[in-house]
């Protein structure tokens, strides 16, 4: 099956993981910003996380120099428009974007300004390749519900205008979920949908706890139900969608390889999963990549993609309008 040829939904990519290299010398000399090379191929190496990683800690590393060049308004429209074109390029159809917009404003932009600049790169992007885009607001856990909540009054505003949702990402520990409720509580009032990531690196019962304390619509990753009934059928009777990503989870170990990657399995068992790169160039992949990955181990038929298509098209934060343009693709 020609996977790249196919139309493709991306619900879980995280921008600062999807910088291009070039993109990184390029601001970093334009802007006068120190990174640690000036070399294409081994900046290339400092920026793509192992197959082999420690742990989700040392995978996350890989960030710290995206997000050192990513502190202006021309950077970040540009790299969304960018992480826009590449994702064109291999026919992703739709596109969630998610980042932190905390982590932006280093060199004084306003968490608006930092909002703003990326929503400026989406549209310019839906402009000029065949894609619609979206953006969630990841807040980072370790950051606590305080920041949380400024991230979620900031994104505010520009719901409607392609904010669609707010996340909660970063390092995960067992139980982060019941110090958030209530800004995530507020943030389903003001119109956000939720995505949380959960059950990344073993603690299935996360995954318990952010669709019944946050009332989350869909799971990143989600890996670890395969070890927790309770959260496995939590996650079908709620036809809640698992944003799989399975490179990275080989990456930070969440699996040992494709082979034993949950996400057809769920499928087959009637659990809604879409394919996702997490990070394009941290884990060095794209979709067209990771449903290849798959398709080989399990022998993906075109029917079994069709459906996975559909579900992720059901899932998407979009407009009823923009679900049924999707539709007609496949």
């Amino acid at each position: 099956m020609d996977f790249k040829a196919l139309p493709k939904i991306e619900l879980h990519c995280h921008l600062d993981g999807s910088v291009r290299p070039k993109t990184i010398l390029d601001i970093a000399t334009k802007e006068n910003i120190e990174i640690p090379t000036y070399d294409l191929e081994q900046l290339r190496e400092l920026l793509e996380a192992p197959l082999e990683c420690k742990s989700l800690v040392e995978y996350l590393d890989r960030f710290n120099i995206p997000i050192k060049i990513m502190q202006s308004k021309e950077s970040l429209r540009r790299i969304t428009y960018e992480l826009l074109e590449d994702a064109a390029e291999e026919n992703v159809k739709y596109l969630e974007i998610r980042y932190a917009p905390t982590l932006h404003t280093e060199k004084g932009l306003t968490l608006e300004e930092v909002i703003e600049s990326v929503l400026e790169g989406i549209r310019q992007g839906e402009k000029d390749f065949n894609i619609k885009a979206n953006l969630i607001l990841s807040c980072l856990r370790h950051n606590g519900a305080n920041s949380a909540s400024t991230v979620v009054e900031a994104g505010r505003k520009f719901l409607g205008e392609g904010v669609v949702a707010v996340d909660l990402a970063g390092a995960e520990n067992e139980g982060f979920a019941k110090e958030f409720v209530d800004v995530i509580k507020v943030a389903r009032e003001y119109g956000y949908r939720v995505t949380i990531h959960a059950g990344e690196t073993g603690i299935g019962v996360n995954v318990v706890d952010a669709i019944k304390l946050l009332k989350a619509e869909r799971i990143g990753h989600g890996v670890a139900i395969k070890d927790l009934k309770e959260a496995y059928d939590l996650v079908k009777e709620n036809n809640v969608t698992l944003e799989m990503c399975p490179t990275s989870n080989m990456q930070t170990k969440a699996v040992k390889n494709y082979e034993e990657h949950p996400l057809f399995k769920f499928y087959k068992d009637g659990i809604r999963v879409s394919f996702n790169t997490d990070n394009r160039t941290v884990s060095a992949t794209n979709v067209t990549g990771e449903c290849e990955s798959i398709g080989k181990v399990v022998n993906m038929t075109y029917e079994d993609y069709k459906k996975i298509y559909m579900d992720s098209v059901d899932a998407a934060f979009t407009t009823e309008e923009i679900k049924g343009y999707l539709k007609t693709l496949i």
